[in-house]
């Protein structure tokens, strides 16, 4: 189960014929330099190489009409002169002589994709192709678009393969009306676009790009429209908009299949956008994805128009599809205030239709929260500065081994992914010994023996040798177990280590709020924020719960703090699921660029260890089941968690103070 790479060199044919500065960014260079750099990345090579095929008139007419069709397919015995009045008959497009092959191509890429990752041949993929989709509409072409790839993608899914719940995520700069048309009374496609709006005076100019366009009919709730209504949004803000926004309502439409139109015009650089995203960050919001559908996610190609750019964030999404850890987000991890107005505006428009946003109305609102001052445009950046972050190299040192584990039960390993390494060493016994004189509970020769691998794992992960860890511990050592472990990390080289502890785990007593760690524990007695430092909270009762105490409180305090180095410490009678485990650890990899040591109780059941091993080696979690509202008690304790938390961590905030204070 790896990752497929769809492409044809076809695709490059269609290029523009006459001057036209609107047109003329769409250019065969897009797809050449994205794919040159994934091959000197040697990122292409780890992929199964797909070459794309030509989708059948049929598949076409799954979406657009025989008439369009036939119009397009006409345009392959045209001149340059009859080519551009054609091309003047639509807003922002061009017809070439191999147009309707290219186009043909790209639609019969998504297809491939589809069916590959659908019959198991892979677990997710890319589908590198042009001319983009999601602008085209049922008899129009339009912004660079032919004909819907994604759109014809999902159709195809729906007939072809029997599924019934499907997402797209859009994060193209623009929004994808015409996606947007095509499903918007269709409760069976859950549409998520974001978009520079800017109240109506960015293209398209719709009306309904706005957050209050939300489907009609039986499709009511399944149109997510986040417009953006100032550039230089970053990454603090695109990563609120999943945690805040996207993922809650994901979870509870529970899809099959993940589509992402993946436009890169919404990163930094790119003239369109005029955002200030990084590439890193499309590695994060991949990942974010990976964890729904049972990681079956097919990212097609849609914008992207600065090459360098373009082609460091399509290498990002790949590394990430790949299952590498995501690289750290650097810079402050604080939202815009224009940034959560918007992201306010559409939870307000789709609470009446989502659970999941329903459960976190009536928040405190006391609390004013103001985003940092609006960055300006990338467009007037200093051009040096910015060609100098692009040339920083993008990939952190990748670790030679991805995950590495400690097991109690040898035979345990059996079930394990191939390239996981069982860990047989131990740090020094002089060594081991003198991190557990202080603690009775490592007196016992098991306790110390799992102490020693506990050790030398974190070593391992702290020098770069290993990404991600796991450990079992003996039950009755679980506590002083972990103690040694956060006061070894930061000795041995972690500036901030976050540990979420579940289960009967208390922060040790002489840990000092010095800003460098940060204790959450899940399964505590009551709601507690003791300091901005040591957070408790208990541990809710139903899947709802869980999910929001996770992206409404652990996701957006863990990427605030921004740690190197995560602990997970699954205690004594922790209480968790094995998916629930497994979810957290999954997304735990994102804040901290993968470097997760995870501490398994070995009274946990047998297969958490594996299961944990699997998902921090970048396989997708196991479904948590049926959604289920929160309780009230639940909902209660993390509003008031939230407001005490929220002046310091600003991942937390939801609404701004220009937008007035507001639920959620």
């Amino acid at each position: 189960m790896g990752t497929a790479l769809v492409y044809h060199e076809d695709m490059t044919a269609a290029r523009l014929l006459w001057d036209d500065p609107e047109c003329e960014i769409e250019c065969p260079e897009r797809l050449t330099t994205a794919l040159e750099r994934l091959q000197q990345r040697g990122l292409e090579q780890r992929c199964l190489q797909l070459a794309a095929r030509e989708a059948s008139e049929a598949e076409l007419g799954l979406v657009h009409s025989p008439e369009y069709v036939a119009l397009v397919r006409g345009t392959q015995a045209l001149g340059t002169g009859e080519l551009q009045t054609l091309s003047g008959q639509y807003d922002a497009v061009y017809f070439h002589p191999s147009t309707f092959h290219c186009a043909r191509l790209a639609v019969g890429a998504a297809l491939q994709l589809v069916d590959a990752v659908l019959a198991g041949a892979v677990r997710n993929g890319l589908a590198l192709v042009r001319p983009p989709g999601h602008h085209s509409q049922r008899a129009a072409a339009n912004g660079f678009c032919v004909f819907n790839n994604v759109a014809i993608a999902a159709k195809h899914a729906q007939r072809q393969h029997g599924l019934h719940r499907i997402l797209i995520v859009d994060w193209d700069v623009h929004h994808g009306q015409g996606i947007q048309y095509i499903f918007e009374d269709d409760p069976s496609v859950l549409y998520f676009s974001w978009h520079r709006y800017e109240h109506g005076r960015f293209w398209p100019y719709l009306r309904e790009s706005d957050a209050d366009a939300v489907g009609q009919g039986p499709g009511l709730g399944f149109t997510v429209n986040l417009p953006w209504n100032q550039v230089g949004m970053g990454n603090a803000d695109y990563v609120a908009a999943f945690l805040h926004v996207l993922l809650p309502v994901a979870f509870e439409f529970n899809p099959e299949l993940v589509l992402v139109s993946a436009g890169f015009d919404s990163a930094i650089g790119d003239p369109e956008g005029q955002m200030q995203a990084t590439p890193e960050c499309f590695a994060h919001l991949t990942q974010l994805l990976q964890v729904l559908a049972g990681g079956r996610v097919c990212a097609v190609l849609e914008g992207g128009y600065h090459l360098e750019s373009l082609s460091q964030s399509v290498c990002m999404m790949v590394q990430a599809l790949l299952g590498d850890p995501a690289p750290p987000l650097l810079g402050p991890m604080v939202p815009h205030g224009s940034a959560l107005e918007s992201i306010q505006s559409v939870r307000v428009a789709q609470a009446p239709h989502w659970m999941s946003l329903q459960q976190q109305e009536g928040r405190p609102s006391s609390l004013l929260l103001t985003g940092r001052p609006e960055f300006k445009a990338a467009a007037t950046q200093d051009v040096a500065a910015l060609s100098s972050l692009l040339d920083q190299p993008r990939l952190n040192p990748t670790p030679p081994v991805r995950t590495a584990v400690a097991l109690a039960a040898p035979d345990a390993a059996l079930a394990l992914p191939s390239d996981v390494l069982c860990e047989e060493g131990s740090a020094p016994q002089e060594e081991t010994q003198a991190w557990a004189r202080p603690h009775e509970a490592l007196a016992q020769d098991r306790a110390l023996t799992a102490l020693g691998k506990v050790l030398y794992l974190l070593d391992r992960i702290l020098d770069g040798q290993v990404s991600s860890g796991i450990a079992v511990t003996p039950a009755c050592a679980a506590a002083a177990t972990l103690d040694v472990a956060i006061r070894c990390g930061l000795s041995h080289g972690a500036q901030r280590l976050l540990c979420l502890a579940v289960g009967q785990l208390d922060r040790p007593p002489d840990l000092t709020d010095d800003g460098r760690n940060l204790w959450l524990n899940i399964g505590g007695k009551e709601a507690a924020a003791l300091s901005m430092f040591h957070v408790s909270v208990p541990l809710p009762g139903t899947t709802g719960g869980f999910l929001s105490c996770v992206l409404a409180l652990v996701l957006p305090l863990a990427y605030s703090f921004q740690p190197d180095l995560v602990l997970v410490a699954l205690g004594p009678a922790h209480g968790l699921r094995d998916p629930q485990a497994a979810l957290l650890a999954a997304l735990l990899r994102g804040p901290a660029g993968g470097r997760v040591l995870a501490l398994v109780d070995e009274e946990s059941t047998p297969q958490l260890a594996v299961v944990l091993a699997r998902v921090l080696h970048g396989e997708a979690a196991p479904s948590l089941g049926p959604f289920s509202m929160a309780s009230p008690e639940d909902v209660q304790a993390l509003m008031q968690l939230r407001g005490q938390l929220e002046p310091r961590w600003k991942m937390l905030q939801v609404a701004s103070e220009a937008g007035g204070p507001g639920s959620g």
